[in-house]
């Protein structure tokens, strides 16, 4: 049986004027756990569920998702995908279309889905736990790397700090040569430290995974757990987020939705052998992630629309959570005005919060009509706009690359954003 609680906060300014929220969070039976994978009697908490016009959104105006959605299906974009938008803290429209999987057989989407989110990776664990260490004064944003990671030196690498990384205006370039035949953890640390920079550090922006493989070295090097222990303990398992983890366990897998071949997601990659070839599902898309053993910053959690509904209400109240206690803070208000607000330097192009993206040519969910917000995409088909100003977040969940690479669906996000946008009442 849900415990609904209800909170009004009054309007507090801060970096992005994050305005007054009236948060309706549904309780599931259980207290907060204990920040250990021994845990035992996990909450499992969601925002609760309403109609449109009880969430502010007019009915038909949201039904104008389902022909949008369908369109881009049947113009091969995608195989499916499932919709969220919520306001006020209600979840007013939820949504499984098409099919989670094509190949080997056609099984259809739900709800319950969980996606390879890609980099939304970047937003969901690595600039989270990196905060929550800026919170408690184990790392300053403004340091350079090298004062926590001392190998990280040479080639133009010694002055760039950690908001340089959280903002892609590291100078680092976008990826690892893909050409190049190495595998495991340690390996990849070996390729870090040889990098050398591409760029100016602090004026020339390249949105960079080589930036968050950093940062969750970082948070292992400061905090003394790998990213993926760090953020189940501090950051999925306090939130109730029971459908969200690196390296997903095998109960999970039927109702995970592959994405592509072995052989198709890593063609350009020496050292693959055949037999390694397969359809993914569960298993990370991303070559980087996957030749270093499926955890890192830039990519590999896997996660779920209720979960990252969750996380994404944490953010419009300013940081905090609720369970059947009360009210418990992730981050500080200070932490989220930072990483939602433009950190990018002056008359920069490309507008980025720490971690987010604000305005830049990534900005596909933003649309043409929300003002403002923040947001992140992931390459299989992902993608999250979260607006303050109206209280309200649209999540995109797809596996787009399935079964054999996908197309663009950036003009879809555009498209979903706008409907969710149009339709606001007031």
């Amino acid at each position: 049986m849900f415990l609904i609680r209800r909170f009004v906060f009054g309007i507090v300014a801060c970096g992005l004027c994050l305005g007054g929220i009236i948060f309706t969070q549904s309780l599931i039976r259980g207290n907060m756990p204990e920040t250990s994978t021994e845990a035992a009697g996990l909450p499992s908490s969601e925002l609760s569920e309403a109609s449109p016009e009880e969430a502010g959104f007019s009915s038909s105006g949201l039904q104008n998702i389902e022909a949008a959605v369908e369109a881009s299906i049947k113009d091969g974009e995608l195989p499916g995908a499932v919709v969220l938008a919520a306001r006020q803290g209600k979840i007013a429209y939820l949504k499984a279309f098409g099919n989670r999987a094509i190949k080997p057989g056609p099984e259809p989407m739900t709800t319950d889905t969980i996606f390879d989110i890609a980099s939304m990776t970047k937003v969901v664990a690595t600039t989270p736990a990196i905060m929550q260490l800026v919170d408690n004064g184990s790392l300053r944003l403004g340091d350079p790397v090298k004062r926590y990671l001392p190998k990280f030196t040479g080639g133009g690498k010694d002055d760039i700090t950690v908001s340089q990384l959280l903002t892609h205006y590291s100078g680092l370039r976008p990826g690892f040569d893909p050409s190049r035949e190495w595998f495991g953890h340690a390996a990849a640390l070996e390729e870090l430290w040889k990098e050398k920079v591409s760029g100016t550090p602090g004026k020339s922006f390249a949105y960079s995974d080589l930036n968050f493989i950093v940062l969750a070295e970082l948070v292992r090097a400061v905090s003394g757990k790998a990213l993926d222990v760090y953020a189940r303990e501090h950051i999925f398992l306090p939130l109730g987020m029971t459908e969200t983890a690196f390296q997903p366990p095998a109960d999970w897998t039927a109702r995970i939705a592959p994405t592509e071949m072995r052989q198709n997601a890593q063609q350009m990659m020496k050292g693959i052998k055949p037999a390694e070839y397969k359809m993914l599902r569960g298993e990370v898309h991303d070559i980087t992630v996957w030749k270093m053993g499926g955890v890192s910053g830039q990519a590999g959690v896997f996660s779920s629309a209720r979960d990252l509904a969750i996380y994404a209400q944490t953010l419009l109240n300013r940081g905090v959570f609720y369970n059947s206690e009360g009210g418990e803070r992730l981050l500080s208000e200070a932490s989220v005005a930072a990483m939602t607000s433009p950190q990018s330097p002056p008359q920069a192009a490309n507008i980025r919060g720490y971690g987010w993206d604000i305005n830049s040519e990534y900005s596909s969910p933003l649309g043409d009509l929300f003002s403002g917000g923040f947001g992140h995409t992931g390459f299989t088909g992902t993608s999250i706009w979260i607006h303050p100003p109206s209280d309200s977040f649209v999540i995109i969940l797809s596996n787009r690359v399935h079964p054999s690479g996908g197309k663009n669906i950036n003009h879809l996000r555009g498209v979903i954003a706008n409907i969710v946008a149009a339709s606001i009442l007031d």
